[in-house]
Formats: structure tokens, sequence, C-alpha cells
């Protein structure tokens, strides 16, 4: 890479932080305040009653071993470095206290909280970075409401992680990451009681005072466009809740309305299988699943949510559209990346769109199954692992290193028509833009009861433009004329023809999970000159 090209990278990706970021990474670099080693205030009354929480699935199959990420460790360090730095994060979060089954493993939890405070001196170690420090606080706090006794020594341990915590907030990365630490601070000043507490309590609830309007758009979706993160975040208004009714009282209660518009919200980006789409990073088993939440809703007295099939669900706010028309639902990706100043979970999908059929999903985006800095990280980001266009070899963002983007693309000239029994959606994005020839990829959806007609349009000049089909690995592919039948599981048959570009089969992978990699078909499809026309159609 060039001196030139590297400068413009770090200028079109650190122009759109705001200044404070700056400010509140160097302060939290440079102070490193001593931890508050003080006995635990003394616990609140509780008026009210705490509900079973969303569970997830159990982590603990033993007293010191561990399944995260879809890899097993025994624990010997809370920070080997022989394991991944994300496997030992969870090993800090301690959700295994509130998950399926737990209750069967008390025992176990309680020798975990008495190792994890011997071997964790405050303010050393990963473990009291703010993120699993949040994480934990919650999760010890849930144990305990739960109906399980702490011990004191872990009582003043929670005392001194609030104390820390307040100290730690992860003011210069915003996002999902301060919403958490608020949710932390709210949990342990309602645990416990008198003026500490209290201070933990509203300055929590005045961080999320501001973050509800910052990170949901007015459709419910969270900005970081990411439905797997907008499921954590669902969780997080459904603990409130929960923690609020505990304690009687509006204590802690999140804005009114937003549960119900995050609840639909989640819903229209939810597969037929149950699972979410796959857009930005996202993944299965990292946040508690739809039916999971709903279910949590559903304990906490909210009501169910309508059931009723519309052609078209668009979430105008945060930029995506759910179409659903006879066996088919589509999810297509017509949002910005994610909040300019936190664009570190985005990946280059824009116009990009999953498919289902007869319930079934039939194109599938790549997921995501790591995190760090890795060249695998930067391609399961990129555009060719998802279903859209590549223009000249480069991404539509300008997705780089683990985390960080450059230049983004912006859609534009977007519109959504119910045509009958069909509906037809368009729109086009400019991050081709930036290269010498301008090029604008434009994609029209036309979808109908019986199949959909995709046509992809580059303008301007390029040197290539390639069209990336991703299917689900239980879908076989077969060579059928001159295009290919999809075979689907429950013996549907999808025939695709394609007009403008011959289509080539490759394999490539599937990540629905962390630390998860299946065998998928691929169609490759070059295009022979500025317009691809796809048709894809089928019947029972």
């Amino acid at each position: 890479m060039s001196a030139v090209t590297q400068i413009s990278r770090y200028w079109h990706t650190l122009r759109y932080l705001r200044p404070g970021q700056f400010v509140h990474r160097l302060r939290f670099r440079l102070m490193r305040p001593s931890p508050d080693l003080s006995p635990a205030p003394p616990l609140r009354v509780r008026s009210g009653r705490w509900v079973r929480a969303a569970e997830r699935r159990a982590s603990m199959t033993a007293p010191d071993r561990f399944r995260f990420l879809n890899q097993d460790h025994s624990l010997r360090e809370w920070d080997d470095p022989a394991l991944p730095k994300l496997w030992r994060y969870n090993l800090h979060y301690f959700d295994d206290l509130n998950a399926d089954g737990a209750e069967h493993r008390c025992v176990w939890h309680e020798a975990l909280m008495a190792r994890w405070i011997a071997e964790n001196p405050p303010a050393a170690g990963s473990g009291w970075e703010p993120y699993p420090t949040s994480l934990r606080i919650v999760n010890w706090v849930k144990y305990a409401l739960a109906g399980h006794a702490l011990t004191p020594a872990a009582l003043d341990s929670l005392a001194v992680q609030a104390r820390w915590l307040s100290r730690r907030i992860e003011w210069h990365l915003l996002g999902n990451h301060l919403f958490t630490n608020a949710k932390a601070l709210i949990f342990a000043g309602c645990f416990f009681s008198g003026p500490e507490a209290e201070a933990w309590r509203r300055r929590g609830l005045a961080i999320l005072d501001h973050e509800y309007s910052e990170q949901f758009c007015a459709d419910g979706g969270h900005f970081e466009r990411s439905p797997m993160y907008h499921a954590l975040a669902l969780e997080d208004v459904l603990d409130l809740m929960n923690l609020s009714r505990a304690y009687g009282g509006e204590i802690a209660e999140p804005r009114a309305g937003l549960v119900q518009t995050m609840r639909e919200w989640l819903a229209a980006m939810t597969h037929p299988d149950g699972e979410i789409g796959f857009f930005n990073d996202a993944a299965i088993g990292i946040a508690p699943g739809p039916a999971a939440l709903e279910a949590y809703a559903g304990r906490l007295g909210l009501p169910a949510l309508a059931g009723a099939k519309h052609p078209v669900t668009d979430l105008l706010d945060s930029g995506y559209a759910r179409i659903e028309t006879g066996p088919l639902v589509a999810l297509i990706d017509k949002a910005p990346l994610g909040p300019d100043y936190l664009p570190g979970h985005g990946h280059a999908d824009t116009l990009s769109f999953e498919l289902s059929l007869y319930g079934q999903r039939l194109l599938v985006n790549s997921g995501t199954s790591l995190y760090g800095e890795s060249a695998e990280r930067v391609r399961q980001r990129g555009t060719a692992a998802h279903n859209t266009v590549v223009i000249d070899g480069q991404d539509s963002s300008e997705v780089w290193s683990g985390f960080r983007v450059a230049r983004r693309a912006r859609v534009r000239n977007e519109c959504i028509e119910v045509q009958g029994d069909g509906v037809r959606v368009a729109a086009e994005h400019d991050g081709y833009t930036r290269l010498p020839g301008r090029p604008v990829h434009r994609r029209e959806w036309s979808f109908s009861a019986g199949g959909l007609k995709l046509v992809d349009t580059v303008s301007g000049t390029f040197a290539s433009a390639v069209a990336h089909f991703h299917f689900h690995p239980a879908i076989r592919l077969t060579r059928d004329g001159d295009g290919f039948a999809a075979s689907l599981p429950g013996g549907q048959t999808v025939r695709i023809g394609f007009a403008g570009g011959a289509p080539k089969l490759v394999e490539s992978h599937w990540h629905p999970e962390f630390g998860l990699s299946l065998a998928k078909p691929e169609l490759i499809v070059h295009l022979d000159r500025d317009t691809l026309t796809t048709t894809m159609s089928w019947s029972p």
C-alpha cells in the first residue's frame, strides 16, 4: 500500500470521529484511578418480583471447563495468552449464571465466583476492562435477584466493581459499550442502597436518557444496524423493565414505547426459521434468540406482537425492508453502514439481501465468525462476502483492520412499490464513486409469489463488475441449461437464470456462529456489459 493511500485511509477513517472521542481516549489511557475497596453498601429492600430473564445456551460444561464461540477450553488462568481475547472476555462475563439449566450448576457457580474474586485483584487484567465488568455486574445481580444469596465477599467485590466502572465509563467508544456501562451502574445502584448506590443509579439513568434518543432509530432499530446487536439491546431494555418492577415504581424503567418498536423491528429482521438476518456483524448464539426475547417480554406481561403479514415492512429510518409475498421472505439492506462515528460493526454489504422460501433460507450473507485484526475478519466484512455487486475488485465501503472503515457507501434514489400481488424495490449507492470512473451500482428487485427478477446496473466507467450469490449450506445447486437449479431441503426447486453475465459455481463458507464455518455453494457472475438480469422462479 502506498503512503498516499494509507494517509487517505486514515484521514477518511478519523474524520468521522467526534472530537470528544479523541479526548476521552487519551484520558482513558492516561488516567488510571485506584480501586476503592470499601465494604459494600447495604442491600436495597425489594418490593416487587423479578421474573426469569432471557436465557442463553449453557457455557459451563464442568467446574473448570467452558464452551464459548464453539471452542472448548479449561480454565487454567483467567488471562491465558494462548486463548483468543474474545474467548477470555466471555470467561469474565459469567453468562452461565443465568443460562439454560443454571439451577443445576449452582455449586459450580458459587465456586467460580469465589475463584474469580481470589484470582482477579481489583483493576488487574482484562476482566476489569469496562465492558466485561459491566456484563459481570449485571449477571451477578441477576443471579442474586433470581434467588441466590451472594456471599459477603461477592457483595464487597460487586461494590468494588461498580465503583471502578463508574470511573472507567467508555466515553471514547460510545455506542453499545456506553449503553452496557450505564445499564450496569443502574443494576448496581438498584441492588444496593444509600447515597453511593443512588449516585450510580442516577449516573446510569442520565447516560441512558441521552442514549435512548441517540442509539435507537424512530422505527425502533439500533443505530449500529446489526440484528445481533439490536437483540442484545432489546435484552438490555427488557432487563431494565424487569429491574424497575422488581424494586417498584419507575426506578429504572426504559423510555415509553421503545420496547414495542424494538420488538417489532427484530420481528421484521427475523427469517421464518426464527433466527436473525445476517447484516453487519451478526451471528446466532451471542444474543438470546428472537423467540427467547419474545418469551421474556411475555413473562413481563407485554402483549404478543400482532401476527398479521404485510407484503412490505419498510424500516425506513434504519434502512432495511422486509418483503413477504407467497412463500417468499426477503430482507433488503438499503441502510447506512452505521453511525458515522461508530462503524466498527459495519460490513460493506450495501444493497445486499437475504431470501427465504417455504420457511427455508436460500440466499444468505456470509455471517461473522471472529473479531480481532486478521485478513479473514476483513474478508468477512467485505462486499464479496454478501449478496451484492463488487466493482473493480473494491469494497463498496472501505472496511479495513478489525473494526475500521474509511469512505462509506450512501444509498439514494430508493423506492418501494406494491404492484398487485408483487413488490418492486429499487435503490442505488455511491460507494464506488470514489473510483476513477465514478461508477454507481443500481439494483432493482421485482418480487412475486412465484419468482424474483433482479436487475443490477452499473453506470460510469469500470473495468469489472461481479455479482455474488451466497446460498445456504443446505441448498444443492446443479446445472440447468444455461442456468442453475437450486434444490431446497423441503423438496422444492428454484430455477435461476442470468442475462448479461456467465455464472460460475464455487465453494465458499457461511459463518452462522462465532467459531463456526460451514461449506456452502456460491454463484459468481461477471457482468459482460453494464446490466445483469437475474431471474429466479419456483413452485411448490
